[in-house]
């Protein structure tokens, strides 16, 4: 601020191209994750009443026809995952997705993802993508990332996000993947899910995990190994509105997430033609450490002191594996994960 007046620090004239094709491709992810599906709605009941009606009445029969296939593994496409829009992506902030041990592919996985960020781009990088060498380092297995089931009901881009092996992330769909008896399947999933956007703010590592064992079922009911992954730096790179539990902006925050199933959080970082203020995320590495899988033997009707002997186990893997790491990528020794 200068004389009560805020000062635009504008990126100069002479940024190398190849930096403005790494702005340009997250400026059309964050634009996909925030705007690409009400566009599509718009643009679906728009054409009804132009002289191009036909095409959302054919869409609107193949939707019917395909209305399943979200929940039955998607339908990825590995041109769209590997185009060279991903690794600009990736080059911009930028993303390294680091592996401790090898995951035997005869195995289905189930990936916890920590934490949840608030627009999770380790995530999307790491395992929608092969901008970072998933299929390299993890040989034989398949990512399916879930994402709330709410936006497989936007036409048109339900099919974009499908491509690139996303899955609804209701019990139905997450569980179709680990019923392959051969193995081989990676679901990867953001543990905190939306709610734990409201805690994304730089410096901070609240996990919200302590009540969460859906996943942890999950697992032991198809015999899924866990495997803990956290992914440093996803919560420096957006600045976040301070909304501290037990104000009325959290409060409200809350309620409307109980309400809609999606948080609402106030973020802000740069723009893209200035470096002062907008939602394009700061140039800020990320680096998603993959650890090492937790043994589970299948058991389709768990106890209660199963269920929480083994979500204890995953708690402490989780926390073992950020204390041995967080060295490496600038947290101080003193740090530890807060569980809440």
């Amino acid at each position: 601020m200068v004389d009560g007046k805020m000062k635009i620090d504008f990126a100069p004239v002479d940024v190398p191209l190849q930096r403005r094709l790494q702005t340009a491709a997250v400026g059309q992810w964050v634009f996909s994750f925030l705007g690409l599906a009400p566009t599509c709605i718009i643009l679906f009941f728009y054409l009804l009443f132009t002289r191009f009606w036909l095409i959302s009445v054919l869409y609107a029969t193949w939707w019917y026809y395909d209305f399943d296939t979200p929940a039955r593994g998607g339908r990825r496409v590995a041109v769209l995952r590997g185009l060279k829009v991903w690794e600009y992506m990736r080059d911009y902030f930028p993303i390294k997705l680091v592996k401790t041990v090898d995951l035997d592919p005869r195995h289905n996985y189930i990936l916890g993802f920590h934490p949840h960020g608030v627009l999770v781009a380790g995530a999307f990088t790491n395992f929608c993508t092969c901008a970072t060498g998933f299929p390299q380092l993890f040989p034989g297995l398949t990512s399916y990332l879930l994402m709330l089931p709410l936006w497989f009901r936007a036409p048109f881009f339900r099919d974009y996000i499908m491509c690139a092996g996303l899955i609804p992330s209701d019990k139905e769909s997450a569980s179709y993947p680990l019923r392959k008896k051969k193995g081989g399947s990676a679901v990867v999933i953001a543990v905190g899910g939306a709610p734990e956007a409201l805690d994304a703010h730089p410096g901070t590592f609240n996990v919200l995990l302590a009540n969460k064992k859906g996943f942890i079922k999950m697992a032991m009911e198809h015999g899924a190994h866990l495997v803990p992954v956290f992914s440093f730096g996803e919560n420096e790179v957006y600045d976040q509105v301070e909304n501290p539990r037990g104000t009325w902006l959290r409060w409200t925050q809350d309620r409307l997430q109980s309400i809609m199933g999606i948080s609402l959080p106030l973020f802000h970082a740069r723009g893209i033609f200035q470096y002062s203020f907008g939602l394009m995320p700061y140039r800020r590495p990320i680096y998603t450490v993959v650890g090492r899988p937790i043994k589970v033997e299948k058991k389709e009707k768990p106890t209660s002191e199963e269920l929480n002997a083994l979500h204890q186990l995953y708690m402490d893997e989780l926390s073992s594996l950020f204390d041995e790491h967080k060295g490496n990528y600038g947290v101080d020794k003193d740090v530890h994960l807060n569980f809440v």
